[in-house]
């Protein structure tokens, strides 16, 4: 079988059958497809689509391309959920112990930030002694003895993805929906689950800009999930504002401990989208009849203190500190310059550039640039106010966290130009925070 007759068949508009799409993952993974071949099958593609079976067939072989979890003998259901990417987005370090908590285990297999996105493992790695890279034994063992996991993407987890990923994100091929579509769906199936719950973001700050491609891309994950075995429910949710009051690595944590622990009100749209996502995680493990029930075991793990004892066990069984949650400031890096960012006005807060005050903490060097970048565990942005707010002129719209003064004071100004105040008594309406539920 040759590269290029794949390759032609595709141009052509023509469906791929199982045998081809094999021999295409194979090559992937020895290397018998060249760059070029790799690429022009990712840009024919990227032109032509695929329908459901061609997107099955690939989502399947890349799932096979490497080693496939199982988890033989669990006593509950093995669940997990997935976000194509947001900011202030921090919910997996909250939903992995609550889910666990209720009953449910969590193999939690995350990524590193992308863009101006960031990333569950560079969060976790703000904790000192984490370790994001542990033995396959050892996340197995951890998982059945704490109901939850997280650590980052292992190169024998459908390696095939990894390949064609980095081919695609050099040849502006990224933005196809079945590519998407089996990229996170051959990973979440190598994982073993029986349930997943995907966050798909939709606004100013996501990747799916606009309500209908949210929806087009939703509705192939449910439907492609569906022909490979798994189980899944999909949440379009906005992404017009940052999600929460934090931003940034360590700060992200330190409110992710806030959260658990209680410390404080929750911020009402992060507390609403994660009691959302774990509750249909919850249904879909059998763990609840309904939503509504699963809420209300989720906030009970919340309240009694569940829920953050599992994410203390799951940091101190990863290498972390056993007492992060009662100490976090004495563990979680500080920036040495924290300065406000004063409202230019008064008014109502009525619209964020989301994109752009995530592109805010990758110049203060809390993202990368480059993939092999390091990253300043410090820096970011706190008390985030939120849309519809009313603010005096000079009173903070955030507190900016930075390495020195200078990128402070751009910080500051770049913040400010991101945000729109009107008229406090001014017509406004807020985005509804789940947009639509598939599956």
């Amino acid at each position: 079988m040759l590269a290029q007759e794949i390759i032609r068949a595709k141009r052509e508009g023509g469906a791929l059958d199982e045998a081809q799409i094999q021999h295409f993952v194979r090559g992937l993974v020895d290397g018998s497809w060249s760059e070029g071949q790799v690429a022009a099958l990712g840009m024919a593609v990227f032109l032509r689509g695929m329908n459901r079976a061609e997107a099955v067939a690939l989502t399947r072989a890349m799932m096979h391309s490497g080693r496939v979890l199982s988890w033989p003998d669990m006593p509950g259901p093995v669940l997990d959920k997935h976000s194509s990417g947001g900011v202030g987005d921090k919910l997996s370090l909250m939903l992995a112990p609550m889910v666990a908590a209720c009953g449910g285990y969590v193999p939690m297999i995350a990524g590193r930030g992308l863009g101006h996105t960031g990333g569950t493992v560079d969060k976790l790695e703000a904790i000192p002694g984490y370790n994001t890279t542990p033995a396959p034994a050892d996340f197995d063992r951890l998982v059945r003895r704490l109901g939850c996991a997280i650590i980052g993407q292992t190169g024998d987890l459908a390696p095939a993805d990894k390949r064609f990923y980095a081919t695609r994100d050099v040849t502006a091929t990224v933005e196809s929906v079945p590519l998407i579509t089996a990229s996170i769906l051959s990973k979440k199936l190598a994982a073993g689950l029986q349930g997943l719950a995907m966050d798909i973001k939709c606004g100013n700050g996501a990747f799916a800009a606009t309500p209908e491609f949210g929806r087009e891309l939703a509705q192939s994950i449910v439907e492609v999930a569906a022909g490979a075995g798994l189980r899944t429910r999909a949440l379009i949710t906005d992404m017009n504002q940052v999600l929460g009051w934090e931003v940034g690595n360590a700060l992200e944590v330190q409110g992710a401990i806030a959260y658990l622990k209680g410390d404080g009100p929750r911020e009402p749209r992060t507390h609403e989208l994660t009691l959302a996502l774990c509750a249909e995680m919850l249904v879909l493990g059998g763990l609840a009849p309904d939503t509504a029930q699963a809420r209300t075991q989720l906030q009970a793990a919340l309240d009694s203190g569940a829920a953050a004892e599992r994410f203390a066990q799951m940091v101190a069984a990863l290498g972390g500190p056993a007492d992060l949650l009662e100490r976090p400031q004495a563990y979680l890096p500080a920036a040495p310059v924290v300065r406000p960012v004063p409202a230019p006005r008064a008014g109502r807060l009525c619209a964020m550039q989301t994109r752009e005050i995530g592109l805010v903490i990758v110049e203060l060097g809390g993202g990368r640039r480059q993939p092999g970048d390091a990253i300043d565990m410090r820096v970011g942005l706190s008390g985030m106010r939120q849309l519809g707010e009313v603010l005096a002129a000079g009173e903070p719209l955030a507190l900016v966290h930075a390495a020195d003064e200078a990128a402070a004071q751009r910080a500051v100004a770049q913040v400010q130009a991101a945000v729109t105040l009107i008229d406090a008594d001014a017509p406004w309406q807020a985005h509804p925070l789940v947009m639509d539920r598939l599956g």
